[in-house]
């Protein structure tokens, strides 16, 4: 088959390179966003011309220039794999089997920009990832396969995209390709009152209140462990929250109750957390336990104030 590649960053230089080794298929053009100042070129632009893969950036897909460009590649089918700009009927269709796009959760639950974070700290126990047929809503559409994986309860984002849904995705992209070939690739239509969006994960989602359950505060910190990175404050100065477990215990909500080399530990409501690595405002990413030495962190100091 003749594929295009819509995609950007490590993901989609990944997906790329498997086809590429894989020799099945011909990729006959790669699109990603456009250059932005300041930033450097998109891995997946250049990894595409090194192999002298055409490279093509448009800013919206619904100019008629556009799609006649995209119409001329004579394409099969577009692997759209990590995409952020809206691309529109008119080009999703140029290829003559249609286009096909990555999304990491089990569609329809958590259709939306943070689909790793969300599952977490909502306490979900099952995640993985969608290949599917999409259309003008967000994440919506049919499925052609999806994958499934467990969440672990001390996992991360980390832990949870790049060393479980990551390869995996990557690797599907065959199958992907293999279920096209065959003629008769399959369609697994959402159930719609399953469905879920939610909103981008930011900062102000990430704030810690000590006065929440243990187990929703840790489930906040291991869902935005590397980003945006869970934060609370001591003083009035801002402390994001990075590596930590889940400890028993009881006290004073926000109560600094123990420090070692392992880290500070906080009370919440129903256990404590061991916050283990962190970054103060203005500095660097680092051990919790060499945070407070250099805070003057005490036993008894209150974090959140």
């Amino acid at each position: 088959m003749r594929i295009i590649v819509m995609g950007q960053q490590a993901f989609g230089k990944d997906v790329l390179t498997k086809l590429l080794d894989a020799g099945t298929d011909e990729v006959v053009a790669v699109y990603c966003e456009p250059d932005r100042e300041g930033r450097p070129a998109d891995p997946i632009k250049e990894f595409a011309l090194e192999k002298d893969i055409p490279v093509l950036q448009p800013a919206k897909f619904d100019d008629e220039a556009v799609l006649n460009e995209m119409a001329g590649f004579n394409a099969d089918l577009m692997i759209m794999a990590f995409v952020n700009i809206f691309v529109p009927e008119g080009a999703r269709d140029t290829p003559k089997l249609g286009s096909i796009c990555f999304h990491p959760s089990l569609l329809p639950l958590h259709r939306g920009p943070s689909a790793v974070s969300w599952p977490i700290i909502m306490g979900a126990t099952k995640s993985g990832y969608s290949w599917f047929y999409p259309s003008d809503g967000l994440d919506e559409g049919d499925s052609l396969l999806q994958w499934e994986c467990d969440i672990d309860p001390d996992d991360t984002v980390i832990n949870l995209y790049f060393k479980k849904i990551y390869p995996s995705a990557v690797d599907s992209v065959l199958e992907v390709c293999e279920l096209f070939r065959s003629g008769n690739p399959p369609r697994i239509v959402p159930d719609e009152k399953l469905a879920t969006y939610e909103r981008r994960c930011t900062k102000k989602h990430a704030h810690v209140d000590w006065f929440k359950p243990v187990g929703q505060i840790y489930n906040l910190i291991r869902g935005t462990n590397p980003a945006p990175g869970a934060w609370t404050t001591h003083n009035g100065a801002e402390l994001s929250i990075y590596d930590s477990a889940r400890v028993a215990g009881d006290g004073v909500a926000g109560r600094v109750v123990e420090i070692s080399n392992d880290g500070v530990t906080v009370q919440s409501v129903g256990g404590r957390i061991l916050v283990k690595r962190v970054k103060p405002a203005g500095g660097d990413k680092q051990s919790a336990s060499d945070w407070a030495a250099s805070a003057g962190i005490t036993v008894g100091d209150t974090l959140g104030s």
